[in-house]
């Protein structure tokens, strides 16, 4: 193998442009040429891939986003655009790729992968649902991004002896949201997983208003079925129930756009690196991730065809936290 291509693709996390530095270069390290392909999937339609340099990634280790871009892609969901997107990487002689994303992202690396071409995938997606990772790049920076934002949103509830809905991004997976809830130390919590009673949840802030809380928190997961739309909605017709006064907040892409925090570097740089030597060693069609602490590769048809599941023991524990 001498050229290789990496890609990034579906939603922006903290910690791509890590994956991306470390897969350059230590294939530069093995004696390859690197392309970057600019706009994920679209990109490889579009012909628009460029070598990159051991340069050419200095210095964006500390950046969020992707130096390469990302974008929805329909062509590629076609078979004649997957066939068009492998015709371009055999006219340049790339030899291998490599795919940072999320499900859909792996989803489009094992479609490639099933036309004969080696490819890796790289676990990377805030949500934290993709199977054959326990944790994702991008998802502890997510995570502390809502939580910095949860601090703030309590200081200035208790200021005023307010209650506070705040909604966190995740998709159909309550993950982010579960664990913004136990560290951010809520109330009450709402996640797709499990119903969600809005009784209940109002029950909650009028317990924690009648025990003499300066202030109260739900957590709620943007999948949620009643997400922070429908839980204001629905408390402002029952008002007189929580005790509170009760504000939403909406965190929504912010959550994306931070500066990857250690443990995201550490992360994107080892999986970057695996693919690599996954590539070298003719180890293709798999995804890399992280699992019991450990460096793994699990088969793309495995991946794609698997749902993460969530640890629910998390939201009973929760639940007796916020007593």
């Amino acid at each position: 193998m001498k050229r290789i291509a990496v890609l990034t693709s579906g939603g922006d996390a903290p910690g791509m442009n890590a994956a991306i530095r470390a897969v350059v270069r230590t294939g530069l390290d093995m004696g390859w040429q690197v392309f970057g392909v600019q706009n994920g999937y679209a990109g490889l339609g579009d012909d628009n891939m460029v070598e990159l340099n051991a340069r050419d990634v200095a210095g964006i280790i500390q950046r969020g986003g992707t130096m390469l871009g990302s974008a929805r892609c329909a062509a590629f969901r076609t078979e004649e655009g997957r066939k068009l997107a492998l015709s371009n990487l055999i006219k340049h002689d790339i030899e291998g790729l490599v795919v940072i994303g999320g499900n859909g992202s792996q989803t489009g690396a094992y479609e490639i992968s099933k036309l004969g071409f080696p490819v890796v995938g790289i676990a990377s997606t805030i949500d934290n649902d993709l199977f054959g990772s326990e944790i994702t790049i991008g998802v502890d920076t997510a995570l502390n991004i809502a939580l910095e934002a949860i601090d703030r949103l309590k200081v200035t509830a208790s200021s005023h002896h307010r209650a506070f809905l705040v909604e966190v991004m995740g998709r159909d997976c309550g993950y982010l949201a579960l664990v913004a809830g136990i560290t951010g130390g809520a109330e009450a919590i709402a996640i797709p997983e499990i119903e969600t009673n809005p009784e209940e949840l109002a029950a909650e802030l009028r317990h924690a208003y009648e025990r003499g809380k300066a202030h109260a928190l739900i957590v709620v997961a943007e999948g949620a079925r009643y997400n922070a739309e429908a839980l204001t909605n629905y408390f402002k017709a029952h008002s007189e129930r929580l005790g509170f006064e009760l504000r939403a907040t909406q965190l929504g892409h912010v959550q994306r756009g931070g500066a990857p925090g250690a443990f995201d570097r550490l992360l994107a740089t080892r999986l970057g690196a695996a693919a690599t030597q996954q590539l070298a060693l003719g180890n293709t069609g798999v995804l890399v991730g992280l699992q019991k602490s450990v460096i793994t590769k699990t088969p793309l048809d495995v991946v794609v065809s698997s749902k993460k599941p969530l640890d629910t023991s998390l939201f009973e524990l929760a639940r007796i936290l916020a007593k």
